[in-house]
């Protein structure tokens, strides 16, 4: 969890805030609708926009080829927001998403960022020896699955759009959308069916 902001922190802020307001470039009430948007934001908007893509094959093409006017077909606002980028995984081939530089991550679609997604050590590892950072994630992939990190920047975010299950045929967008996390969606684990569902 980060610091607490400092009251200088604080009160720089709201004097750029003001001077942005008196320019008549923002209002107080903008601000504040773009933070409730901010903060309703959850990993769940990305794992719905994943189980209607494995659904829907006009999704799916939308989906990869503009992840943004996909998240607005979501009902999500993407006004000012870098574009979204969705990496599909296929047999063979596995994505990883990293902000090398320091926490960059799509959270109108994922929410706020894991503590761990930020730290140095995952930023590091994730490019120097991803096998080994998704293997301690209980994710084991075949030798021969390639392994492409991806880097989320300031100027392009991404996520990820796994392969759907075997043993999923048939089931709704709410069935597909559970067994999809937050941490799939960058690439750091696969989707799992419950243990009830897999034993049928």
């Amino acid at each position: 969890m980060s610091a607490p902001a400092r009251p200088e922190s604080i009160a720089l802020l709201e004097k750029f805030v003001a001077a942005l307001a008196a320019r008549g470039l923002v209002t107080e009430q903008e601000i504040a609708e773009r933070q409730a948007s901010t903060d309703r934001a959850s990993p769940e908007i990305g794992a719905r926009m994943v189980a209607r893509a494995w659904r829907d094959d006009e999704y799916r093409r939308l989906l990869l080829s503009n992840g943004a006017a996909a998240a607005e077909q979501m009902g999500v606002s993407m006004t000012g927001a870098p574009p979204l980028g969705v990496l599909e995984d296929r047999p063979g081939l596995h994505h990883l998403v990293v902000c090398t530089l320091c926490s960059c991550y799509p959270r109108a679609v994922l929410g706020y960022p894991p503590h761990w997604y930020k730290s140095f050590e995952y930023r590091a590892r994730a490019v120097r020896e991803p096998r080994a950072v998704l293997a301690e994630w209980g994710t084991v992939l075949p030798p021969a699955t390639q392994i492409r990190v991806v880097d989320s920047t300031a100027d392009y975010r991404w996520m990820v759009l796994p392969m759907r299950p075997a043993g999923t045929e048939g089931w709704s967008e709410d069935q597909l959308a559970a067994i999809v996390t937050r941490d799939v969606l960058v690439g750091v684990a696969l989707p799992r069916l419950p243990v009830t569902a897999a034993a049928e």
